[in-house]
């Protein structure tokens, strides 16, 4: 017999989102959907229970939290009419079928009336999941301050009437940006997870935006970086610690998400209009290619750092960069080119002082290695990552 609670578990991480934007395409009032759909959650645990997890989970909950959007609606002045909660359709409610709105809904809090810098807080928030104070560490906001923003948001949606719909031409192109950073977001929030199901979303919803915005190289870049970085995922972590993309077991690298995201690739190039997310699969197609090759193409590599740093520079393109310098010219010359990125990072950027241990110990110096690898263990963050930067000093000990 399903476990009620695990049911219900189960169907809020695997469709809140799609029910979220169901709900709200048809009130426009994303605060009152989600109240809604809470309430629908909170009735299966209570009645779940006791008559058993229907066979239809995700009707249910739609069907219960379309009632509960009625019975607050026929408590207003008046009736509400058939065009204000339209009913939904039988095929609709089929798990199998559950229509997938997120873009459209993601679009919408990326519309122009919505303050710019909270675009992707509302999208990772309201149709992808993510809790607010998890948003809030990402973006550097207090918790408190950022659901205020958020709050505010979503009644502005409400009231400005914004349409839940994909739109046309030069205003799709103009809130797309957003979307793509709230995807890549979404992708690299808990990249270090094998079993990450909001990797599994990120994967999903880039297809389909790339599925909806064929025409735009950058929608067909973002597709295949997400679905490259995602081909390693069961090759990243090793008992525990992280292994970097040179050393790992290409036989677990999916070869199926490898041959899908060459295809984007090839037809984003195509369009002859190159963008940051189509140089980062670039990266990433070069380091897939060792499963074919067996070694790594380091001048290539050169070449899309250094087109990556003109279009969209970055303290970890610049490390990322050292690090192939050190490989094709040499240890001494890759250190040198990380002064030049610490210049611009500053002293706390982790990769840069695991990147300096690597090159010290490429160049025989042990004891600046160790300082280095010290130096980058107190400044991460994540268990993987501090395992494989222990275990290294732990080398040279």
């Amino acid at each position: 017999m399903t476990d009620p609670a695990r049911a219900a578990e189960l169907a809020a991480r695997d469709s809140y989102g799609r029910l979220l934007a169901l709900l709200s395409a048809r009130t426009h009032d994303i605060a009152q959907a989600e109240d809604a759909l809470a309430d629908a959650f909170a009735k299966a645990l209570d009645t779940w229970p006791l008559h058993g997890v229907p066979d239809k989970p995700y009707a249910w909950l739609l069907t219960t939290a379309r009632n509960r959007l009625t019975d607050w609606q026929r408590k207003q002045l008046r009736f509400p009419s058939d065009s204000e909660i339209p009913e939904i359709p039988d095929d609709e409610c089929a798990d199998q079928d559950l229509p997938d709105h997120r873009l459209s809904l993601m679009l919408v809090c990326s519309h122009p009336a919505i303050a710019a810098d909270l675009h992707v807080p509302l999208m990772l928030q309201t149709v992808l999941g993510m809790e607010a104070r998890t948003i809030a560490r990402l973006f550097l906001i207090s918790p408190a301050a950022l659901s205020k923003r958020l709050v505010r948001a979503k009644a502005k949606i409400r009231d400005a009437g914004i349409p839940f719909q994909i739109p046309e031409g030069t205003v799709l192109k103009e809130r797309c940006s957003a979307l793509f950073e709230a995807l890549y977001a979404l992708h690299a929030h808990d990249w270090l997870d094998p079993a990450d199901a909001l990797g599994d979303e990120a994967l999903y919803l880039s297809d389909l935006s790339s599925r909806q915005m064929a025409d735009d190289p950058e929608a067909l870049g973002l597709a295949a970086l997400i679905a490259f970085s995602h081909a390693r995922a069961q090759a990243r972590i090793l008992d525990g610690a992280l292994v970097p993309t040179g050393e790992q077991d290409v036989s677990l690298w999916r070869d199926d998400l490898i041959a899908y995201g060459k295809r984007q690739l090839a037809r984003a190039y195509r369009l002859s209009a190159v963008g940051r997310f189509q140089i980062e699969a670039a990266i990433e197609s070069i380091h897939l290619a060792r499963k074919e090759t067996g070694q790594t193409d380091w001048p290539a590599l050169n070449k899309l750092y250094f087109a990556l740093q003109q279009l969209a520079p970055s303290a970890g393109g610049l490390v990322a960069q050292a690090v192939v310098t050190g490989r094709l010219h040499g240890a001494a010359a890759g250190l040198r080119a990380l002064d030049i990125a610490e210049a611009h990072a500053g002293t706390g950027f982790q990769p840069l002082w695991a990147a300096r241990a690597d090159l010290n110990v490429r160049q025989g110096n042990r004891e600046a290695a160790s300082r280095c690898y010290e130096k980058a263990i107190s400044l991460a963050t994540d268990l993987p990552t501090i395992s494989l930067l222990r275990a290294r000093l732990a080398q040279l000990v």
